[in-house]
This record gives C-alpha cells, structure tokens and sequence, in this order.
C-alpha cells in the first residue's frame, strides 16, 4: 500500500496498536501501543522511515484503551509532548478510571498520563500539512474517533474499522446502544467515498466494501446472539492478557478467571460454569482455532 510520503505506519501486532506518523511543520503521532512494549515503540519511532532524529510535537489517540494508549507516558517523557484525547475520554483519564479504561477490569496495564489536549468530533486538525477531520467511531469504544483526510480520501480508523472486522464489542447494559452504534459508524464510513483505510491493527488497506461487508456480517452475527458476544469477549481478552504474559500455568487458569472481573461477570451472566469447566472450554476453544498452545504445563499465545 503506497501512502503520501508524509504519512507512515508503524504496523505492529494485536497487542500494539500500529502508530501513524504525519510529518510537516510538526510531526504528530497517532496511538502508542501497549505499555509492555512502550521501549520498542521509541526505538520503531526513533527510525529514519518514522521520526528518526525529530521531535514528536504532539501524540493523539484514536481512543483510550491500553494497546492503543499504553506507551503515552513512555513517549510524552521522551519528547516532552502534549497528549490529546477525545474528549469523551478526557474525564476517564484525568479521574483514571481503571474500570471504564478496562484496565482492571480486563487484566489490562496502562502507566497513568495527564491529559494536554482534547479532540472534539468535527474538530479539523492540521496535521502534516493536510487537513485531518476528528469523526465520531461509537461502538467498540463510545468515545472513540476516527481522522479523515478528504484531500488524500484517507481514514484513520482506529479499531472502528479493520480489514477483518472490527473492535470486540461488550455485551450486557448498554448492548443495544453499542450495536446500534457501531452499525453507524459503518455506515458514516461506508458514506465517506475513503479510498485507503489506517486501521489500529493489521495493514492500510484499499479494499473498502469487501471489509464493511465482512464487518456487517459479523455485525449480525453478534446482534442475533448476546451469549456469542460474550464468548467473543472472552476469547479475545484472554488472548490479549497472554500476549502481554507470554505464558501461563495451565493449573493456574481456573483462579485466574475467577480473579479477573471480566471473567467473573460474564461466567456468572452467560455461561454458570465451574471455574475448572470455564477454563477447559475456553483452553478447547481457543486452541482449535490456532490461537493459543500448550507447551507442557504452560499455556502461550500462537500464531
């Protein structure tokens, strides 16, 4: 995918967010990654093809959660830089709401950061040289934005949009709110004309219609079945806290679903499994598709 030469991706994995930087007068980098790999995301930025001996004048996030937000503190250390939220996300950071940021919530880690800016939806920002226009991108996360270049017909889509769908939706209060959102967004992207798509994980991508068709099916396919979400939420955060642990003691599984609120809520809403049940499932689960393995009394992230 060949982008304007002052617009370069950091593409990382599904525990980082990737991290887009916009060269100009200014050099604005948008998301930082998660906190455990808050030193290689300096040396990434630090690249000739990224940064390389510039400053970073400003670092903005697409939305506050902690692979997209966890290298903030890292990064305004090293360069001395404001750092702008949407301003929903604003009240969440400065009060440092561990429960709404899904932080203890989900067994996720964030160093705390104070807030330099917010970004308003509508807002237009000048960055490398080009006009960027902040979005509402509801639904994965209610305060999140996306940035729009209609110059370049360029979308920075945060996990609004990926090539393979989107951001893990959250059953239970709220459920309908953050469907019916989501469907919108889709529809404010599929409205926009964009001609590449930035997603928060996975590579730019020019194939728009193919991606907003996989992204409603999966759309229904969650609306149709609460419990379905809810096991996508399981699957995906425990996941995600093994890419961050690396391993884990298949013994230790069972107490640590049963310490973690997440996974206490959602067995006790959906599923009414023993502890020692909920752990053999999601193991069973997660291996058939690739995702994780076990090496002897350890269970890892795969592929």
């Amino acid at each position: 995918m060949i982008l304007p030469g002052k617009i370069r991706v950091i593409v990382r994995d599904w525990l980082n967010a990737n991290q887009v930087v916009l060269l100009g007068r200014e050099a604005i980098v948008i998301d930082s990654g998660y906190g455990r790999d808050a030193q290689r995301t300096l040396e990434l930025l630090r690249q000739p093809q990224a940064l390389g001996d510039r400053g970073l004048d400003l670092l903005a996030n697409t939305h506050c959660h902690s692979d997209h937000m966890g290298g903030n503190a890292a990064l305004r250390r090293q360069w001395n830089c404001p750092v702008a939220v949407p301003i929903g996300e604003a009240p969440l950071i400065s009060t440092w709401d561990r429960q709404s940021l899904w932080l203890d919530f989900a067994d996720q880690r964030c160093e705390r950061f104070p807030v330099g800016q917010t970004i308003v939806p509508g807002q237009i920002l000048e960055w490398g040289e080009v006009a960027w226009q902040a979005l509402c991108a509801p639904g994965h996360d209610m305060h999140a934005l996306m940035f729009w270049c209609e110059q370049e017909r360029i979308l920075i889509s945060g996990d609004a949009l990926w090539e393979s769908g989107f951001g893990v939706l959250l059953p239970g209060e709220g459920r309908e709110q953050r469907l019916r959102a989501t469907r919108e967004t889709l529809d404010a992207i599929s409205a926009l004309g964009v001609r590449t798509v930035i997603p928060g994980h996975g590579k730019a991508f020019a194939a728009i219609g193919p991606a907003l068709e996989r992204a409603y099916r999966r759309l229904d396919a969650l609306a149709a079945d609460e419990t379905r979400m809810a096991r996508s939420v399981l699957k995906t955060m425990f996941v995600f806290s093994l890419l961050d642990r690396g391993t884990m003691p298949v013994a230790e599984l069972p107490a640590y679903l049963a310490r973690v609120p997440l996974y206490a809520e959602y067995n006790s809403r959906y599923f009414g499994l023993s502890w020692e049940r909920l752990a053999g499932w999601l193991f069973g689960e997660l291996a058939a598709i690739g995702a994780v393995a076990r090496e002897g009394d350890l269970i890892r992230a795969a592929g």
